[in-house]
């Protein structure tokens, strides 16, 4: 492919032991994604949005995608489901009538109230939680990874959580069961 960087020989084993400690993050996301869906009712990006209008209540659906550094589109069609759900409400800026303020409703207060955090996933909580120097060096590094990718331009605007399950979809259950695809 034109534009690919040249394959670089590589130590099998260190490639090995990289891909499994990939596997152990997306393994760890992904269990604290199916915990929130289970204990809480819907899938960890609804979460992640209604904290955040719990504690920036009034903020705009611009605001919400700011701080959860997803896609507006993406911020707007999690608060659809949030609202069709009742957890969340709308009310128009009395400054500018085009613009809503986000609101958390009882239902909303309750389901956080029984959530497993942090209610911005594992992930995000891992990194915030990494000295500036070590972030620096791993964003580097999965940068040479990403150039070898080549993955979709909007890919880091979708949240982790809608790799378990749809933004705006309501949880399924989860009974343990395999399906004839799993």
């Amino acid at each position: 492919m034109a534009g690919r960087p040249a394959p670089v020989p590589v130590d099998s084993q260190a490639a090995a032991r990289v891909l499994r400690r990939f596997r152990a993050v997306f393994n760890a996301v992904k269990r604290h994604f199916q915990q929130v869906e289970r204990q809480a009712g819907i899938g960890g990006a609804q979460l992640w949005a209604l904290s955040v209008v719990q504690a920036q209540p009034g903020i705009g659906i611009s605001g919400l995608a700011r701080a959860m550094d997803i896609h507006q589109t993406t911020a707007s069609n999690l608060v659809k489901g949030l609202i069709a759900q009742q957890l969340m409400a709308t009310d128009r800026d009395p400054e500018d009538g085009r613009a809503v303020r986000l609101r958390l409703l009882p239902a909303g207060g309750a389901v956080l109230a029984r959530a497993p955090g942090p209610f911005s996933g594992v992930l995000p909580e891992a990194l915030s939680g990494l000295e500036a120097q070590t972030l620096a060096r791993l964003d580097h590094d999965l940068g040479l990874l990403l150039a070898r990718l080549e993955p979709a331009r909007n890919a880091g605007a979708i949240p982790l959580a809608e790799l378990v399950s749809p933004a705006g979809a309501p949880a399924a259950p989860r009974r343990g069961r395999r399906t004839k695809a799993g």
